[in-house]
């Protein structure tokens, strides 16, 4: 190991509101993606790491969950002004780690701070129902009591924003939160601590543990774990569900996509071309919301790829703490292979590259993990290119006849995550809106990610576990149900040996 590795600051856990960096343990190498050079070094726990940070969630949620939720919010209040507070440090971190243009290490933070903000109206959206005399002198309630301890397991695209999804949900409705991030860029996750613990937060109500697939495992069959929470590839997420269900556990587990963007012959063409360009290459397309397919209509083909291709040439490739970067590298010198052999594949099976982004490099920044904007039209859906999630800076252009094709390209896909249309035409918006099987929908918007007060989520192999994450069902997810039928009799009653609706008991 080089002089450099061994000097990498460690990366440690939070366990009962304490960093902690146990001697001996495993470790991985963590990365500035546009220089390629270590920078730190995160700690991989082992089973009896889980099981701490496990043991210290469950004393911290006994209490926790008994706070009245008044209390609970305050916390979210102050956390939310934490972030807003340190925001720019926050995204600093997440570019440092993950290689994403600051503008977009601030996007994702504020997509967070919406949850926080839905999260601070748990007063109102705990309440439960009431039925006064709902037979002679008997009423009946409900209402709704957290899990105890939940589980996150997040990847590395959005390591602030997806904690966020979860953990204020969670910790709201009174649980304690153990979270495992991804471990290419784990930093975000102490940060993000540091800022319960001076929001007020008890310690143990929210944990880190980093970790590869020890931590995973250990988490989904722990024992006193009740709930797990997932967000990653679509293989992941099955062995997430399959698991963690196997051993009694809730499960919301987000896979992979495909989305498709389907371009009809009535479109703005100026329009789709500028907004099908940022999402396809923002965060070098590594988002589970990223477009990866144009759907095209014959009619309008050329012409919408002459314009993807003039516009794909002037997005700036350079590191993300750039400010005039519009899109920063990969994560990983493995992803960069991966998507360079990927376009490799389609052109070798007869695909175009318009736009070819690779061996793309940055002055000064030669051993960088950059690939640049790539299109590859004429992708037949049995290329690689398409039946893959790419994960990477490539659009691919398959053209479709009329709308009704589009349509049946995009149910035949096996993900089911995010998808759009761009269109003047009313009618042919609601046709696609009804018809598409999947969870989020765009009309005119190419990365319909709902907002904090709706629930985000897939269908089909974008989604295991019947949860979206978020919003409404968050709530549900992370609170299981109590009704209560009470009496309070004013003089000795006499028994019944039936049992049935009575007007008296």
């Amino acid at each position: 190991m080089s002089a450099l590795v061994d000097t990498a600051p460690l990366i440690g856990h939070v366990v009962g509101g304490q960093v902690t960096t146990p001697e001996g343990s495993r470790t991985q190498d963590v990365f500035d993606p546009a220089t390629g050079r270590v920078t730190g070094r995160v700690l991989l726990a082992e089973q009896a790491d889980v099981d701490a940070a496990v043991a210290a969630a469950v004393v911290a949620a006994e209490s926790w969950s008994q706070e009245p939720v008044a209390k609970r919010t305050a916390v979210l209040f102050a956390l939310r002004e934490q972030i807003v507070q340190h925001t720019d440090e926050l995204a600093a971190i997440i570019t440092a780690e993950h290689g994403k243009v600051l503008a977009d290490s601030l996007g994702e933070i504020a997509r967070g701070l919406e949850v926080i903000e839905y999260a601070c109206g748990m007063p109102q959206l705990l309440k439960g129902e009431y039925t006064d005399q709902a037979a002679t002198g008997v009423d009946v309630f409900s209402f709704r009591e957290p899990l105890g301890v939940v589980a996150g397991i997040t990847p590395f695209n959005f390591p602030a924003m997806v904690p966020l999804w979860m953990a204020p949900m969670a910790i709201a409705t009174g649980n304690a939160f153990v979270l495992k991030p991804s471990e290419r860029d784990p930093s975000a996750s102490l940060f993000l601590a540091k800022m319960w613990k001076a929001a007020g937060l008890p310690d143990g109500v929210f944990s880190v543990v980093q970790g590869d697939r020890v931590a995973v495992d250990a988490l989904l069959t722990h024992p006193d774990i009740a709930a797990v929470s997932f967000v990653g590839s679509t293989p992941i997420a099955q062995h997430v569900h399959a698991t963690a269900t196997a051993h009694g556990k809730r499960v919301q587990a987000l896979g992979g996509a495909k989305n498709h963007a389907v371009v009809l012959a009535d479109a703005d063409l100026d329009l789709a071309a500028t907004h099908l360009t940022g999402a396809a290459f923002g965060a070098a397309g590594e988002r589970c919301m990223a477009i990866s397919v144009a759907v095209v209509v014959d009619d309008v083909a050329d012409a919408l790829v002459e314009r993807l291709t003039a516009a794909a040439q002037k997005v700036r490739v350079a590191p993300g703490n750039d400010p005039d970067s519009d899109m920063g590298p990969v994560i990983t010198r493995a992803s960069q292979l991966r998507i360079e052999q990927i376009v490799t594949d389609a052109v070798d099976s007869g695909a175009s590259a318009p736009v070819d982004g690779r061996g793309h490099t940055v002055a000064g920044h030669e051993d960088g993990f950059f690939v640049g904007p790539t299109i590859l039209d004429g992708v037949t859906t049995d290329m690689r290119a398409y039946v893959e999630e790419i994960f990477g800076p490539v659009l691919v252009v398959i053209r479709a006849a009329d709308l009704d094709e589009a349509i049946a390209l995009v149910n035949d896909n096996p993900y089911g995550n995010g998808t759009a249309i761009f269109t003047s035409s009313g009618d042919a918006a609601r046709t696609f809106q009804r018809a598409v099987k999947v969870g989020m929908i765009g009309i005119n918007v190419p990365i319909p990610v709902p907002v904090g007060w709706h629930s985000f989520g897939g269908w089909k192999n974008s989604l295991f576990g019947e949860s979206h994450i978020y919003g409404p069902e968050s709530v549900r997810f992370y609170t299981r149900g109590k009704v209560v039928t009470s009496r309070w009799p004013s003089s000795p009653a006499t028994a019944k040996f039936h049992f049935g609706r009575t007007t008296s008991h």
